[in-house]
């Protein structure tokens, strides 16, 4: 039996997401882990896809625009709190932050973030201008 967990939102972010975006460290069980991810204003991320992991991503603050490709399926998204959406395996992704606040959410990770080396930075449909 797992020990029972509890964690508050980190005020700083715990890392630098491979796509530009801030990461705060939330929780984990074996068959997946949960992060918040937060972009400034007006910042666009690399776009990157994931060798093992598919994501599940529920927007709860900011707004702006997903974009995701598999193969020849391709779409952008509006993005603002409420919007859930999945990233499955093998699929290209990019998003960008609109507004004055940050675009944030809460992403489910299945399995868990296996660490460095899992992302891998593609071409995206926009420039990106993350530090």
């Amino acid at each position: 039996m797992r020990k029972f967990e509890t964690r508050r939102l980190p005020a700083e972010r715990d890392v630098a997401a491979p796509d530009g975006s801030d990461v705060r460290l939330l929780l984990g069980l074996g068959g997946g882990g949960m992060a918040h991810f937060e972009l400034a204003p007006g910042r666009t991320s690399v776009a990157v896809t994931h060798r093992t992991v598919e994501e599940i991503w529920y927007f709860v603050a900011g707004r702006g625009e997903m974009w995701r490709r598999q193969g020849e399926c391709e779409e952008t998204v509006p993005v603002e709190p409420g919007v859930c959406l999945t990233i499955p395996l093998g699929t290209r992704f990019q998003f960008r932050s609109f507004g004055p606040a940050p675009l944030a959410a809460v992403g489910v990770t299945m399995p868990p973030w296996p660490g460095e080396g899992e992302a891998v930075a593609v071409d995206g449909k926009w420039p990106p201008n993350v530090p």
